[in-house]
């Protein structure tokens, strides 16, 4: 295995042909897709990887420093790619590694046939002409939050996150990966995402994307699944689930992956 591969607990599973990446979000890990793999691993190659920072990863190889932006995170999953020899995949991503993989494709298209993108978002913070569902006050009260009880945080934020019932499976599998992350690992990780604008590049993507949102996301207003589509430099569809949370694939299986399933087997018509 390599240094790579390792770092980031990277697993193949199937043998297909194909091969599709699963990319996770902030405060969760490659766990969060167990709904999904059995439905793809008898016809794909499916690969899983922990993001750096995440619970499951070594905190030491934490690089405040490169991780500070999203670009670390994309060097991350190119590196990946290359280790594991993928000349062409499927990126699955969730969140915030949504946009990481279309800073990816960015320099390197050839690697990525299509994006299917769930509950992304190219800025949380509102603007001016911009709806992105946080004031910068919002965000100021959760990293204090987040910075003066981190395991209570994690217990408030995890059932608005998710949405639906407080004592579902899905609320506290959340609770555990999030509060498996080292507190100043998490925050910092919040505050590179939380912050980041990037609105600017969504123009060079230019490989065809698959936009899925939840009707109702505490993270990610449904407009936002419309800039993307009117923004993105290539192809790109919208599909809005009568689902509710920014972690759908994991609160609301049986809504979420066939429409996942449909998304990673049908491209955009021409």
């Amino acid at each position: 295995m390599g240094i790579v591969e390792e770092a980031h607990n990277a697993k193949i599973l199937g043998s297909g042909e194909q091969v599709i990446v699963l990319a996770h979000g902030f405060g969760t890990d490659q766990s969060v897709w167990k709904h999904l793999i059995p439905h793809v691993v008898d016809e794909y190659k499916v690969i899983l990887y922990d993001n750096m920072g995440a619970g499951t990863t070594n905190p030491d190889y934490f690089d405040f420093n490169r991780y500070s932006t999203l670009e670390g995170y994309a060097y991350d999953l190119l590196a990946i790619l290359e280790e594991l020899k993928v000349e062409s995949c499927i990126l699955v991503a969730h969140s915030v590694s949504s946009v990481i993989g279309a800073i990816a494709s960015i320099s390197r298209p050839e690697l990525f046939s299509k994006i299917v993108m769930l509950s992304a978002s190219p800025r949380y913070l509102n603007d001016a002409d911009y709806f992105g569902g946080f004031e910068q006050e919002d965000l100021d009260q959760l990293f204090e939050a987040m910075q003066s009880n981190y395991k209570a945080w994690c217990s408030g934020f995890a059932p608005l996150a998710v949405g639906g019932d407080m004592d579902s499976v899905a609320v506290q599998e959340f609770s555990r990966t999030l509060f498996n992350m080292r507190p100043d690992i998490a925050l910092s990780v919040a505050q590179t995402i939380f912050q980041s604008d990037m609105r600017s590049i969504l123009h060079m993507v230019k490989v065809p994307c698959h936009i899925l949102q939840s009707m109702k996301d505490l993270a990610v207003p449904v407009v936002v699944s419309e800039y993307l589509h009117q923004n993105l430099g290539g192809e790109s569809i919208v599909e809005v689930m009568s689902s509710d949370g920014h972690l759908p694939q994991l609160s609301s299986p049986d809504i979420v992956i066939p429409v996942l399933l449909k998304h990673i087997r049908y491209d955009i018509a021409a």
